[in-house]
């Protein structure tokens, strides 16, 4: 059985910091894509950042130059360290573990709420 457990999200300050983790089981970790996605109310999901099995990294627009995704492989876990945070940032934030192109083998977290308020 595959799980994907995210933590860390909370209520922070406009110019604050959280960091978020993701633990992953059931699955060769090592092998996977793994991605930070958020979603606002009333707004489609978005790719924060994604980082490959082989280490390639891609930023959303919007984070690059405050967010920072890293994983290990060895703890089966992937960060996603969230500096300057803004309002625009209030966001339900999901982990999702993806492998493959022609069959998919796709895992999301149940999420975690990132709310950036004074």
């Amino acid at each position: 059985q595959v799980q994907v457990v995210e933590s860390g999200g909370g209520l922070v300050q406009p110019g604050g910091s959280l960091r978020l983790s993701c633990v992953v089981s059931g699955v060769i970790f090592s092998r996977y894509t793994m991605g930070w996605y958020r979603q606002a109310p009333g707004k489609q999901r978005e790719l924060v950042a994604g980082i490959t099995s082989a280490g390639t990294i891609d930023y959303g627009a919007s984070v690059k130059g405050r967010f920072t995704i890293s994983r290990d492989n060895g703890k089966k876990t992937v960060w996603l360290q969230m500096n300057s945070l803004n309002p625009e940032d209030t966001a339900d934030y999901y982990c999702n573990a993806r492998l493959g192109t022609a069959v998919v083998y796709d895992y999301w977290g149940q999420g975690t709420q990132v709310t950036v308020s004074s």
